[in-house]
């Protein structure tokens, strides 16, 4: 089974249990003067529930399964001019959280709405004092990297859609 199957699977799973539980809940009793629906009722029921257990245990299994493979296979992807080879895990906390967290470092790099003086006057009756932005950052890095960030998220995607179609689930 492939990876993208596992996901896929899980996530139809969970839509059964859904299912099962509103079986359950809508026919779990009935009013002694009314007619059951189902012939054994109270047999069906119990059917239903030990569906559901099947059925969680079988997503346990699967999110284990993909949990491993996650952790184990590693996936090289081009991020900028640099090829990066990273757990499948890891790109998707890079995706989820970490490149968004570098872009707003790189953001956060701006004049700070400062606004240079041509010239300030001297306490002193001296020579005016001529005042500029002193940055702490080149701006040209600050663009290069901000584009960089913004395009990670992108990059990531494309790539693990190829890997989770292609990817053996581990046992």
């Amino acid at each position: 089974m492939k990876l993208i199957e596992a996901l896929k699977s899980v996530k139809s799973l969970q839509t059964k249990l859904a299912d099962l539980r509103e079986k359950i809940t809508k026919h779990a009793a009935y009013m002694s003067v009314e007619t059951p629906v189902y012939k054994d009722q109270r047999s069906t029921v119990a059917g239903w529930l030990q569906s559901h257990e099947d059925i969680t245990r079988e997503i346990a299994d699967l999110s284990r399964r993909i949990a491993l493979t996650n952790v184990t296979v590693k996936v090289p992807i081009k991020i900028g001019e640099n090829v990066l080879t990273k757990t499948i895990t890891e790109w998707i906390v890079r995706r989820r959280l970490l490149a968004g967290l570098d872009l707003k470092a790189w953001e956060a790099l701006t004049d700070r709405g400062l606004k240079p003086e041509a010239l300030i006057p001297s306490s002193s009756g001296g020579e005016p004092t001529k005042v500029t932005i002193v940055r702490c950052f080149d701006p040209e890095v600050r663009d290069n990297k901000v584009a960089l960030y913004k395009g990670e998220p992108n990059d990531i995607d494309v790539a693990l859609e190829t890997v989770n179609a292609v990817t053996d689930l581990l046992e």
